[in-house]
């Protein structure tokens, strides 16, 4: 499970191709999932789903064992996004769920991050 340690946890993410991670997760879609957007980090990554968001944390050395967590989108209770600034050239998006906290992400420069916001709210307004 994710780490909610001070109920945050960071990600600095770009997006990528939506189907770059479907032999890793698709194992985990219930009928009807579909895949509609990637984001990556270094190791980790996020996958945003027609029906919620699965956060992968690669561990080891190897990268071979990888945690999976599943956030539906009704837990969502809130979100929130930072735009980036003159010096601040990165954006921020806090998402808080019902009963585990919040999870901050950090988007490099050139990130669509209102494609996840509409995603987003399409999803949980």
């Amino acid at each position: 499970m994710v780490n909610f340690t001070n109920n945050s946890q960071i990600f600095k993410m770009q997006e990528v191709a939506a189907n770059t991670f479907d032999d890793t997760v698709t194992m985990f879609y219930v009928d009807g999932e579909e895949t509609i957007a990637c984001y990556k980090a270094v190791r980790d990554y996020m996958i945003f789903t027609n029906k919620r968001m699965i956060v992968v944390d690669v561990q080891g050395l190897t990268g071979k064992k990888k945690d999976f967590s599943s956030f539906p989108y009704s837990k969502i209770q809130a979100f929130s996004v930072k735009t980036a600034g003159v010096l601040d050239v990165d954006t921020d998006v806090d998402i808080v769920f019902a009963g585990l906290g919040a999870i901050h992400l950090e988007f490099t420069t050139g990130t669509n991050v209102a494609k996840l916001l509409r995603l987003i709210g399409g999803f949980t307004l």
